[in-house]
């Protein structure tokens, strides 16, 4: 089964380039973040044109999140937000059972600066998915946590480590915060499949930073240990960052080999 997640920075917007991604990656399941738009809004039609199914929980404007299967395998016992969260919360998560893999499918809020109250909500907001993971779920199921993390987890993960040390995206409260959480039993995917690969999934649109590669790995798949076992490959597909009027991000995509 091969799992991908992207921030697609508006799923209407870029319904084109994610139905021509679909068709040419053929992932079995996709979590999206940033979708950006309502439910009612959500493009469901589209999509079920391209072979899958969606469990949305949108939000208009910014935030929102889906997980979306191919047709054929079942979207089971869905989760929008935590326990914690009222009603009229951010939209930031979404967790559904596909295949008998626990996907959980986060938006980390990004910061903005260090020492806005949005800082010290998005270090906060992580300790909240610590807490949910650990109400429901134990380290020895198979458990998938992907997504925008906004945190870029070592300096391998950051184009020019000096520069960013204590900036938002790599502050080491939101790195200790991704730590508290991988602590609960989670490795990252992609580190642990490259551990010496430099290479990004997130680009300012500012400055030619893709052109210059200047990029951090803010979206990552932790695993549990029974998936990492399972786990043949990770990799990050830059190829629709390439395109027109891209979004900012790159999908990830993480391959599971059947259970033992």
């Amino acid at each position: 089964m091969r799992i991908a997640t992207w921030n697609v920075n508006s799923v209407r917007t870029r319904l084109e380039q994610l139905t021509g991604w679909l068709a040419r990656a053929t992932p079995d399941v996709v979590c999206l973040q940033e979708i950006k738009c309502e439910d009612a809004q959500y493009p469901e039609e589209a999509l079920s044109e391209a072979g899958y199914r969606s469990a949305v929980f949108g939000q208009k404007t910014y935030n929102g999140v889906a997980i979306l299967a191919r047709f054929g395998l079942a979207i089971e016992d869905v989760k929008r937000n935590f326990d914690t969260d009222v009603a009229d919360a951010q939209r930031r998560m979404i967790a559904a059972t596909v295949e008998g893999v626990r996907i959980i499918n986060v938006y980390v809020p990004n910061g903005q600066a260090v020492g806005l109250p949005a800082f010290a909500y998005k270090l906060e907001w992580l300790d909240r998915l610590r807490q949910e993971v650990a109400a429901h779920q134990k380290p020895t199921e198979d458990v998938l946590i992907c997504g925008d993390f906004n945190v870029a987890p070592e300096p391998i993960d950051v184009h020019d480590p000096k520069r960013w040390e204590g900036k938002v995206l790599f502050h080491p409260d939101e790195r200790a915060a991704l730590k508290r959480l991988m602590d609960w039993g989670l490795v990252d995917a992609f580190r642990e499949k490259h551990p010496e690969q430099k290479q990004f999934s997130w680009w300012d649109y500012r400055m030619g930073a893709y052109r210059k590669n200047q990029g951090l790995r803010i979206d990552l798949a932790l695993l549990s240990q029974s998936l990492v076992a399972r786990c043949t490959e990770v990799s990050i597909d830059t190829r629709p960052r390439e395109l027109d009027r891209p979004s900012d991000h790159a999908p990830v995509v993480v391959a599971l080999g059947p259970r033992p």
